[in-house]
């Protein structure tokens, strides 16, 4: 006996597969029985919206061989749904405001020891402090921290925070912070020499910060044991160029520039 094909329908009455085609919105297809001409608007399970020239909308299902996309006979499908972008983060990981202007700045203000912490804090910081309206200013050393409070007179809407560097108990600096510190007023510092520590080696591609002797001057002394020109101003904005955000610096620094503008900016 001879074997049959369960698909008795001649070869050339069979329908050749048409393509298939995502429904994305403004895609302009002719439906096949009607000549209903439009760009699609919506696709829900099972149809599609098309909208014409003139603002006529019809709902079609989605059946194959359905549609004609430039003449051709196309099967239209459903979308795959699109994963939702991430947010965009600022620097400093936090959710970025697309188009937030400054705001006018508070009476609160930030010092910070050193003209690299500084520059290093606006790196990172930067359109974090100008959403919350925070100015930091440059503090040239920790002698002068306790005149600046007294000329800044700080109160519950205008509280004063302070970063400064290699704040370790017994330390002249914890005891100049003591006496400034108050419920308007935050010291708080890193535990490292300089604010260079602060950068990861691995942002550097270093293997770790050298140990420099006591006595040598450590920025210098960081310069010939990693074989860089010994001009410590280059050796900054080469460090500073390699940080891109706050993944680039320790969390020792992370954790109390965070704690800072919180202290500032609190109602």
């Amino acid at each position: 006996m001879r074997s049959y094909h369960p698909d008795l329908t001649p070869p050339w009455k069979k329908s050749a597969p048409a393509p298939e085609v995502p429904a994305d919105p403004d895609l302009v297809v002719e439906e096949v029985t009607t000549g209903f001409c439009g760009a699609v608007t919506g696709c829900e399970a099972g149809t599609v919206t098309l909208e014409d020239r003139f603002g006529k909308r019809r709902v079609f299902p989605l059946a194959a061989r359905g549609f004609l996309l430039e003449g051709a006979v196309v099967t239209l499908v459903r979308p795959a749904a699109r994963a939702a972008s991430p947010a965009a983060r600022t620097a400093s990981g936090s959710v970025a405001v697309p188009g937030a202007r400054a705001r006018v700045a508070r009476a609160g203000r930030i010092y910070v020891e050193g003209r690299h912490d500084a520059e290093l804090v606006e790196r990172v910081w930067g359109d974090d402090l100008r959403i919350e309206g925070v100015v930091v200013e440059y503090l040239e050393g920790i002698d002068d921290l306790p005149a600046v409070v007294a000329e800044f007179g700080p109160g519950p809407d205008a509280r004063l925070g302070v970063l400064v560097d290699h704040l370790v108990p017994g330390s002249k600096e914890s005891r100049i912070a003591a006496r400034v510190t108050g419920s308007d007023v935050l010291v708080v510092g890193h535990p490292y020499i300089d604010v260079w520590e602060a950068v990861k080696p691995s942002s550097l591609g270093i293997a770790a910060w050298p140990v420099v002797p006591r006595g040598e001057d450590w920025k210098t002394g960081v310069c010939r044991a990693l074989g860089w020109p010994e001009n410590t101003g280059a050796a900054w904005q080469h460090i500073l160029s390699r940080v891109g955000s706050y993944r680039d610096l320790e969390p020792a620094l992370l954790g109390r520039v965070e704690e800072l503008i919180d202290f500032v900016t609190a109602e």
